[in-house]
């Protein structure tokens, strides 16, 4: 009797490993495609739509899982799970492109994801004026990092540093610290959204951030955290460049109007409510597809505003329940399907559950790893120290 000696490969560059038992190196990296492995879930298919689908992927191996009447024609729509190598999805894109029903517009965008993963919206350019290109990508080794956002609360009562940094010379202070151990976007506020806060009139937070951009806004690129219209347009002429919105455009309708004037980037960021009832039973039938979509209808009328300078950030801690971040977090790259950068912002916050911010630093910077391995653009931090150094020991680890 043979003894069968088998090993799971986790090793996720699948071509040095084919090209290790003496495949072909010629053909190695189209090989590749065969052993890579998507799953695409598809919205609001006619069902015509999906039994061509279907068919389409059974025809190459792959495989469609559709409503059970849709082959019977009982309902209208359905959506659809598409799964396949990379190989079978570009052959499923190639046959839907003779296909009716548009389509051959479905098929270009599973070749978009099948080929490089869901495309990035051309966002990219005003964010490097403001951003410089991390070490990584300026020598052009090892992986593409994830840019550290410093947070500055200059509020008496934020949920781990209130009162800290309220007065201006303690703002500057921790502001060039943060500067100074590896931060390359500073985000500054002057209202708390932690649960149960109120909100802060605009007057008082422009007050509050106009002599601290003014004395950072050389230094490096400055993102302003304020659900306010007013506080937005001010902040920006001072010369901030990002906004973000923690309330994605649902606490003042004017503010879409001020981030297409400025045409600066902004965080669209998914939350239940506000902070004053947010965490009053938050509930979801489908945590990821709910943030997903909302968030989806956000940046279409954004787009619509003319604004694309976007980063989506799926909210934790803004309505959601301790099982509701984990989740997230687990599949936050669920996220790029959307086509933008991700932002997340988990440190210090309450869903942790610890007393005191030395383990609530320890906790955030052990969660940001699996989020830096599941590619976040954009780690929202407290201790910027402790993740510079975190990120520098994970691109070791990260290249292959």
């Amino acid at each position: 009797m043979h003894d069968f000696i088998l090993r799971e490969i986790k090793n996720s560059n699948i071509e040095n490993e084919i090209k290790k038992i003496g495949f072909d190196v010629s053909y190695a990296n189209r090989a590749v495609e065969k052993f890579d492995y998507k799953n695409l879930k598809i919205y609001n298919l006619s069902s015509a739509q999906a039994n061509i689908i279907k068919q389409t992927a059974l025809s190459v191996g792959a495989d469609c899982a559709t409503h059970r009447d849709v082959i019977t024609g009982k309902i209208e729509k359905s959506n659809c799970i598409l799964g396949g190598s990379i190989s079978q999805l570009k052959k499923i894109s190639e046959k839907l492109k003779a296909q009716p029903f548009g389509l051959k517009e479905l098929g270009e965008k599973i070749l978009s994801f099948a080929t490089s993963g869901p495309l990035l919206q051309a966002n990219e350019g005003v964010l490097r004026d403001c951003v410089p290109k991390n070490e990584a990508e300026s020598s052009g080794e090892g992986c593409k990092r994830p840019k550290l956002v410093g947070i500055l609360n200059i509020t008496e009562n934020s949920f781990s540093d209130g009162g800290l940094y309220n007065e201006l010379e303690s703002a500057k202070q921790h502001l060039l610290e943060m500067i100074n151990v590896g931060a390359d976007i500073i985000d500054i506020g002057a209202e708390s959204t932690k649960p149960y806060s109120s909100p802060v009139d605009a007057k008082t937070q422009i007050e509050k951030l106009l002599p601290i951009i003014d004395f950072a806004k050389d230094k490096i690129a400055i993102s302003i955290d304020t659900r306010s219209a007013k506080v937005a347009e001010e902040c920006l002429k001072a010369g901030a460049k990002i906004i973000n919105d923690v309330s994605g455009f649902d606490y003042d309708e004017k503010m879409s109007d001020v981030i297409a004037k400025y045409n600066c980037p902004v965080i669209i960021q998914h939350s239940k409510g506000t902070p004053e009832n947010m965490q009053n039973s938050p509930h979801y039938d489908d945590v990821i597809e709910e943030i997903f979509l909302n968030l989806h209808k956000k940046c279409e009328f954004a787009k619509s505003k003319g604004i694309t300078n976007i980063i989506v950030d799926p909210g934790i801690g803004f309505g959601k329940t301790q099982e509701n971040n984990f989740e997230i977090i687990r599949r936050v790259e669920e996220f790029k399907s959307l086509g933008y950068m991700i932002m997340l912002g988990i440190s210090r916050k309450s869903f942790l559950n610890l007393k005191d911010n030395t383990q609530r630093d320890i906790y955030t910077t052990v969660i940001n790893a699996l989020a830096i391995e599941r590619n976040v653009d954009y780690i929202r931090v407290h201790n910027v120290k402790m993740h510079k150094t975190l990120i520098d020991l994970m691109r070791m680890f990260m290249v292959e």
